[in-house]
Parts: C-alpha cells; sequence; structure tokens
C-alpha cells in the first residue's frame, strides 16, 4: 500500500443500531465524494493497483492488439425502415464513438452498405465523436425521429452520471434548435404530429418519477403531465409502433400501471388501461382497434391477452399461461404478433399471423440467444431479429412471413481468420444443494486440454438472464486455453419466472450456493483453476461467494460490485433503495430481513480466512453502486482476512457502464483479461 495513503484506522468510524443490532463502519468516510482525502484516497489505490500489475503491460497490450485486430474498425449496422428513409450507424478507424446516418428509401430491400463508403445522399444524424469532443467521457442517452422524419430529439452525457442534456435538430437544415433541457433521464417520446416531446426527470433518489411535455420552441416552462408519488414505482414513456398511442407505464419490481393518449392530441389527459394491482404486472402494445396486454395475473410466466381500446380493463387470453414456457414480450403488427419467449433455457419467437395457425421459427445450434431488433415500421412482412451464440457473431436476419424464410443480412465480421467451427459449445448441468439442477452454458476451442482454466460468469438478480453470447475479447482466453462458462442462477429470469422468485428477498441465497454448486461441478468435470467474475448485483454474487467459499476461486474480478448491500439497502435516500426493497427485502422496517441480508452482505462478513485474489473494479461516477462500496469491500479485505492481493481500481471519470469510448473499453477489457490470465500462470 503506498504510504501516502490516507490511513482508514485514523478516521472516525461511524455507528448504526438497528433491530437492536449495533454495527461499527470503519470506513463509513469514504462515502464522502467531495472530500479531498476520499479523491486522494482512490488515486493512491489507483496508484498501487497500478504499481502491482505493472508486469501485465505485456500482455495487456498484446490483448489490446488482438480485439483490436479481431474488431472490422469501420463498419456499419444493417439500416432499419421507419417511413421514408433507412436508418443505420457507422464507425470510423481511429474514432472512439458512432455515427447515426440515414440515406431515403428506394424499394423494400435494405440499401448494400460498404464499410468506408458512405451511400450518395447520407444524411449523418448524430456524430458521436464530434459530439464528445474532448470530454473523456460521452454517451448518448435517447435518440429519437419525429414520426415525419423532420426532426431528431437527443440527450447527451458528459460525466457519467446518467444525467442527460436534451436538445432538438432540424433533420432538414442541420440547425441545433435553441431548445434545451437540462437533467433528464433516458428515453422519452414524440407526440405523432411532432409539436411535442415527452420525457421523464428523476428525484433525489434517481428514480424517474416526472413526465414532462416539451412544446417545441416555446419558452414556457414544460408542465408535468404525470407525476408518480409512490416510491415504489418508477416510470417511462414511448410511442407505439402504431404511432397511434403514447404509452406511459409506471412500474416497481413486482406491480404496474399503464396509461395511454391519443398521440396527436398531445395537450389530452391519459386514461388508465387497468388500475395498478398488487403483485400483477402488465405491459402494452397496440394492434388496429385493440391493445395487447402481456400480463402474471394468475399466470407466473405471463400470459397474452387483447383489450378493446375502447374498454381495455376488459383482458380476453390470446396465450394463455404455461408452466413451461415465460412470455417475456409482445410487439404488435397491422396483420401479425410477434411474441419473444423463453423455454428450456433459451429464448425463441412465436409467430401470430392474422387469419393463420401460430408457429415458431426453429434455430439449428445448441445454445443460442434470439430477440426482435429495429422493427420500426408497423405494416410490414417482415421481421428484423438478431441472433448469436458463444461462438456465433451476433446476427441480423430478415424474416420473411409470407415464405417463413430467414434472410442473413449481416453476421458482425471477425478478422483474423476466425472460424467457429474452431470452438464448441455445451450445455452443462451441476446439482445444487437442494438438488435443483442448474444450467450452465460453456464455450471451448476445439482441442483445449482438459482440466481447463476457467472463468465462469454469474449475475443472478432481478430476472435477469444472461443469455448464450459471442465476444471478440474472449477469444483472447479460448486460445490461451481458457474455458469460459455461464452459470445460470436462480435469482436470474433462464428457466422462467420461478427461477427468479427461488433467487430474490428470503431465498437470495439460492443465487450463492448455486454459484458454489456450479464451480465444484465444473471442477468434476471440466476445470481446473476457476477464476469467478460478476458485475453490479452480479458484482454481489462475487463478494457473497468469496466469503462461503474462497477455497473454491484462484481469483474473483468484481465490478462495480453492490458489496455494501446492507448498508444501502437500510438508506431511503440513497437512489434506488425503495424501489429495491421488492427485490431484497426492507431491513429497514423488518427485523427478520435485516437479519438475513446481514447474513450474506459481502462487506458484512469478510472474515478472517484465506481468500483468493480479488480485482474490484468501480467508476467514481457510478450512480447505481456507489464506487464506496468496493472501496469499503477492499479496506475491510485489507484489515480481517488473509491471501489476495485485494485491488480496487477507480475510473475517475465514468459511470456504471465504465469507460465509454471504444478503444478506451478494449483497453479496460484487455486490462481485466491479462489480470485473469496471470493468476494462473500465462504470461503471452
Amino acid at each position: 500500500m503506498s504510504s501516502d495513503m490516507p490511513p482508514a484506522a485514523k478516521r472516525v468510524p461511524a455507528e448504526r443500531t438497528h433491530h437492536g443490532d449495533t454495527v461499527i463502519d470503519e470506513y463509513a468516510w469514504l462515502i464522502k465524494k467531495d472530500d479531498p482525502d476520499t479523491v486522494a484516497y482512490l488515486e493512491a489505490e489507483n496508484a498501487y493497483t497500478n504499481a502491482a500489475s505493472a508486469h501485465l503491460k505485456p500482455l495487456q497490450d498484446s490483448i489490446f492488439q488482438e480485439i483490436k485486430g479481431r474488431t472490422l474498425e469501420t463498419d456499419l449496422s444493417v439500416p432499419t425502415r421507419k417511413g421514408a428513409w433507412w436508418y443505420y450507424s457507422r464507425t470510423e478507424e481511429g474514432k472512439q464513438y458512432g455515427i447515426q446516418c440515414r440515406v431515403a428509401a428506394d424499394g423494400d430491400d435494405p440499401p448494400v452498405l460498404t464499410p468506408g463508403e458512405p451511400l450518395p445522399g447520407e444524411q449523418i444524424l448524430l456524430d458521436g465523436n464530434e459530439l464528445a469532443g474532448d470530454s473523456p467521457f460521452f454517451a448518448i442517452g435517447t435518440s429519437s425521429v419525429s414520426p415525419d422524419g423532420t426532426m431528431l430529439a437527443y440527450s447527451t452525457d458528459f460525466s457519467g452520471d446518467e444525467r442527460f442534456t436534451l436538445r432538438f435538430k432540424s433533420l432538414s437544415t442541420g440547425e441545433v434548435l435553441s431548445d434545451e433541457i437540462p437533467g433528464i433521464f433516458y428515453g422519452g417520446a414524440w407526440a405523432g404530429d411532432g409539436s411535442a416531446f415527452f420525457y421523464t426527470m428523476v428525484d433525489e433518489a434517481w428514480r424517474p418519477n416526472r413526465v414532462f411535455r416539451h412544446t417545441l420552441g416555446s419558452a414556457d416552462p414544460d408542465p408535468v403531465v404525470f407525476q408518480e408519488d409512490d416510491e415504489r414505482f418508477w416510470i417511462g414513456i414511448g410511442l407505439s409502433r402504431s404511432e397511434r398511442f403514447l404509452i406511459l407505464g409506471a412500474h416497481s419490481k413486482i406491480t404496474s400501471e399503464v396509461r395511454f393518449l391519443d398521440a396527436n392530441n398531445p395537450l389530452g389527459e391519459f386514461t388508465v388501461i387497468r388500475p395498478r394491482e398488487t403483485g400483477v404486472e402488465y405491459h402494452v402494445d397496440h394492434q388496429n382497434d385493440r391493445f395487447l396486454v402481456l400480463h402474471n395475473q394468475g399466470a407466473a410466466n405471463f400470459e397474452l391477452a387483447s383489450a378493446p381500446v375502447d374498454d381495455p380493463a376488459v383482458w380476453t387470453a390470446v396465450i394463455p399461461h404455461r408452466e413451461d414456457t415465460r412470455l417475456l414480450d409482445v410487439d404488435a403488427f397491422q396483420s401479425h404478433l410477434v411474441v419473444h419467449f423463453r423455454r428450456d433455457g433459451l429464448t425463441g419467437l412465436r409467430i401470430l399471423p392474422e387469419g393463420a395457425e401460430p408457429y415458431e421459427i426453429e434455430f439449428p445450434e445448441p445454445l443460442y440467444d434470439v430477440a426482435p431488433s429495429g422493427n420500426s415500421e408497423f405494416v410490414t412482412s417482415r421481421l428484423r431479429l438478431g441472433y448469436t451464440s458463444m461462438v456465433t457473431p451476433p446476427s441480423v436476419y430478415d424474416f420473411d412471413l409470407p415464405s417463413h424464410t430467414l434472410i442473413l443480412l449481416k453476421r458482425r465480421p471477425v478478422l483474423g481468420g476466425y472460424d467457429p467451427a474452431d470452438y464448441e459449445q455445451f450445455r452443462e448441468w451441476a446439482t445444487a444443494e437442494d438438488g435443483t439442477r442448474i444450467p450452465i452454458s460453456l464455450v471451448i476451442r476445439k482441442g483445449t486440454p482438459r482440466p481447463a482454466p476457467t472463468l465462469l460468469y454469474g449475475y443472478g438478480s432481478y430476472e435477469n438472464s444472461i443469455d448464450p453470447y459471442f465476444s471478440v475479447a474472449r477469444l483472447s482466453l479460448l486460445d490461451r486455453g481458457f474455458a469460459f462458462a455461464v452459470a445460470h442462477v436462480r435469482g436470474g429470469g433462464e428457466m422462467g419466472r420461478h427461477w427468479y422468485e427461488d433467487g430474490k428477498l428470503n431465498r437470495k441465497k439460492n443465487t450463492f450456493t448455486d454459484f458454489v454448486a456450479v464451480a465444484r461441478h465444473l471442477k468434476s468435470e471440466w476445470s481446473g483453476p476457476i477464476i469467478a467474475r460478476g458485475g453490479s448485483a452480479g458484482g454481489l454474487l462475487m463478494g457473497a461467494v468469496a466469503n462461503l467459499a474462497p477455497e473454491e476461486f484462484t481469483a474473483i474480478v468484481a465490478e462495480v460490485p453492490f458489496v455494501d448491500a446492507l448498508n444501502t439497502i437500510l438508506d431511503p435516500s440513497l437512489p434506488l433503495t425503495v424501489i429495491e426493497w421488492d427485490e431484497w427485502g426492507d431491513p429497514l422496517h423488518n427485523a427478520d430481513v435485516y437479519a438475513y441480508m446481514k447474513s450474506y452482505s459481502p462487506y458484512e462478513n469478510v472474515r478472517d480466512d484465506v481468500y483468493p485474489p480479488i480485482l474490484a473494479i468501480t467508476s467514481f461516477n457510478d450512480t447505481r453502486v456507489f464506487y464506496h462500496e468496493p472501496a469499503k469491500w477492499i479496506a475491510r479485505l485489507r484489515a480481517v482476512a488473509q491471501g489476495g492481493p485485494f485491488l480496487l481500481k477507480t475510473e475517475m471519470g465514468a459511470g456504471h457502464g465504465g469507460r465509454s469510448g471504444r478503444y478506451d473499453a478494449w483497453h479496460e477489457e484487455a486490462f481485466t483479461l491479462s489480470w485473469i490470465l496471470d493468476r494462473v500462470g500465462v504470461s503471452q
């Protein structure tokens, strides 16, 4: 440790008492973000980490060059049709950010684009590189073209705190209007006639709670058209694909309430689809004279219903509930519906054509992930979808509904001679402590000797699923003899709603014991040393398994980790805390929840035991998981635990997603992978 680092032991500890339990927090002083000593401490930690990892620089540089060398730096997305235009984005070699463009539509087939050769008549909507300038961080929060194609609403963030400034650009003249609204949240929606734009703002707890309406050209204060006062709920607004209705949703972790408004009457009042009922979640899309409602009333895995526009509270089943199939989403088009679902741990697509029998699209690989993507047009005979697997790079298809034909439009190029046939993917199953079978997705390079060192990734919260996915950076591990595995632990949604329910609240520990069971299974069948990796709520998983079974892991990488969970969820003034009570429980008002969370919260449970080396990566401006959580955790590990080393790396100018530019992100990933390889003695 650097000798000029402000010593935590000399700081005044904080004391808290809840439900008769008094706890001393020696490192609570690190929460003071504006304290120069806090900044000095983090910078000293960075210097310490840099010194401890200096020997990795040649390997890090090699991996960066491999990522860069496999990436087509000057590239283009597949154009998406919207009205009279094809929209696409492109990247250019040497530039950090993408460029959003469009060209006039001529026919129904997307234009053929050649990287590095802009199409005749190309119009640049946004150039992220010009907007970013010299800023070390840059992100776009929304980019939305008005229904008539003449105006662009866009928002930007230059610090990583996810507070965006909204601006408007005329696509006819290129002029940026004087209208400027700071401090907005992600997203937004145009009125049908393009006269107004609806956007959301957050409260002090970083909860999107108000929808405003901005009339273009107006200097009057924007009126609040909806305000959500229940601190458990957050809100969002969008325009239906049909462009007939604005859809305003208020959602908690367990309950929904959706309103709609004629998009061509932006000054009107929103109408409730069905009033909120605790435990009932629903989502809405529009088709002709009906709404399509995906809901879980009496249907744990959700069912699809229809509701008349003039009587939207009356729901009639279209796809009844099934125990083996979790319905995820519905996309409504003029003459068909597309249902995105999950079954047997994999995603799928079901087509419901008007006047014909429903059917599902078949895919050949044993592991994959598929979802609708970029379907802006309401009247269409094609479905755009995205597809990937652990060996197949992200691919864009059009599915032609009349012929039931998949048309490959683009597969992301992987340079350097990549051949999917050189790699294998597998589905394995581990057995948890309670007998539950836990799915594992695994990929290796063919011919890799066993047992192979394995990077094991996990998440396991919020019903978020870590579906099989391709990674260019991962090839640098696989080609050096690693296996890569994803543990589909409970708390995620891979096996349906029950999978989520069995890994939250007072069953949260299943997430952690499942991950340990997967590690032990892999050691018996596949793996040598196992390095665990997870981020955000997956970082909580990393901290929990470090306490639970440190002997199972050769090293652990925890990114923006939620490791001080109990202290955070006890403080309702912090961003997202009250919203999170439906996920974790309310330890502030419930002694049983307090005791349960205290029994697994990583920071609370560091003990005098031998821990593996741990690398914690965080961001100073993260508004979701504050930097001080991993900072406190690493400090306590150093003070209490044996083993290590325990390293903290803080991005001083970034947010929850880390550094924003693609080259910066590649450098960071190369650093992390070089640290992982070094843990098992791979130095080149």
